[in-house]
């Protein structure tokens, strides 16, 4: 029962805060580009900045968690977001609103998924982890579906600095308590420098590495490109949106689908094919894509593996090291692969003004089968390797 609520409690937490402390942001650009006198380009680097701090403090953040476990760091995390928000509704200007994103960040490395997830790989073993892992997921899949549309509503009737105060009492009154209550923490006796050290000295965790970094690019430029490719194909803003939008829904789809298949095969095949028809519809996309339903059928294929990389990272990292450290191994895996979150759409934006979009699709086809082809590496690797015992590493 315990365990069941504090699933309950991190879907809940994870849903609002991707909704709250990422995809809101995208909806508050336009109103305060008109009181603030800023351009697009400019408010958008603020949110950048804050994948790029939450990238920085995500080992030190991941440390704190194999010691100390999740409780305290989520519940400080939760009110510092909240804070960071309310404090984001008083800006004046756009270096004060660098500032509160930067704050944004910070708590996003201490309550968003890579935390969720250090808690849940501590707590459950192998069999019940992907059942855990899973069920997060899926809820926390349709944050942008619940909070885009709520936000803009919030904006439409209130302005944006109150629709910034109330998504930041909500959010406040939500994760605090369900972080302070319902996660359990345990502290730990063994410091995680050493385990890290192997691991980063291990060949298979730069496989990893290499895999979700791409693919994570790849998958960054499709989230924010998506819609202005497809209106420069033909299509209208409407239609562009709608079938952007089934990414979400699809995300859901492909971990669901991941899961029920690692009964019957490893977990780093089905991801690596799950990479591979991506690439194939990143490539499909621009022959077909004039066609509504030959662009439906595109984002369909590239959005099945849309969320996969969220459950099989921790999966993959938990059945090669074991769970002793894995906040601090995490950690550092999260640090080059944020990084490329948040600067892979900039330069795909730039590679579509020199060399076209299909050029762009091109990039994240080759990026997803880079990151199909490194998982089948680590996955031959991983089967022979030394560090498929956790006793490795500690």
């Amino acid at each position: 029962m315990r365990a069941a609520r504090m699933v309950g409690a991190l879907a809940i937490t994870q849903t609002a805060g991707y909704g709250v402390l990422y995809y809101a942001f995208s909806v508050f650009i336009t109103p305060m580009s008109r009181e603030l006198g800023a351009g697009v380009a400019e408010l958008t680097g603020a949110i950048t900045v804050s994948v790029l701090v939450s990238a920085l403090v995500a080992p030190v953040v991941g440390r704190g968690l194999d010691r100390y476990g999740g409780r305290g760091i989520m519940t400080a995390g939760s009110a510092l977001g909240a804070a960071a928000v309310l404090a984001w509704s008083q800006v004046r200007t756009v270096a004060q609103l660098y500032l509160a994103c930067a704050a944004l960040g910070v708590a996003s490395a201490m309550v968003l998924y890579e935390a969720a997830f250090a808690v849940l790989v501590a707590w459950f073993d192998a069999a019940r982890r992907a059942r855990a892992l899973l069920a997060v997921t899926v809820v926390a899949g349709f944050a942008s579906s619940v909070f885009l549309p709520l936000t803009g509503f919030l904006v439409d009737r209130y302005g944006w600095r109150q629709a910034l105060v109330v998504l930041a009492a909500g959010y406040g009154l939500a994760a605090v308590p369900l972080h302070a209550f319902a996660v359990r923490s345990r502290p730990r006796a063994r410091a995680p420098g050493r385990p890290v050290g192997a691991a980063l000295r291990d060949r298979a965790f730069w496989l990893l590495a290499a895999a979700f970094l791409t693919q994570t690019g790849a998958v960054a430029v499709m989230g924010v490109l998506l819609v202005t490719y497809l209106i420069t194909l033909g299509h209208s803003p409407l239609f562009a949106a709608t079938a952007a939008g089934l990414l979400g829904v699809l995300s859901v789809t492909g971990r669901i689908v991941t899961t029920g298949l690692q009964a019957r095969w490893r977990v780093s095949l089905i991801t690596a094919a799950m990479f591979a028809l991506q690439g194939a519809a990143a490539l499909l996309l621009p022959a077909i894509g004039r066609d509504p339903a030959g662009a439906v059928a595109a984002v369909v294929l590239f959005g099945l593996g849309f969320g996969v990389g969220t459950i099989a990272r921790p999966a993959l990292l938990a059945d090669r090291y074991g769970t002793d450290s894995y906040g601090s191994i995490s950690g550092a895996l999260a640090l080059p692969i944020t990084v490329a979150k948040a600067l892979a759409p900039l330069l795909a934006a730039g590679v579509a003004q020199v060399a076209g979009y299909p050029a762009v699709m091109a990039a994240v086809a080759a990026c997803c089968a880079l990151g199909a082809l490194a998982l089948m590496a680590y996955d031959r690797r991983g089967r022979t390797g030394p560090a498929t015992d956790p006793e490795h590493v500690r």
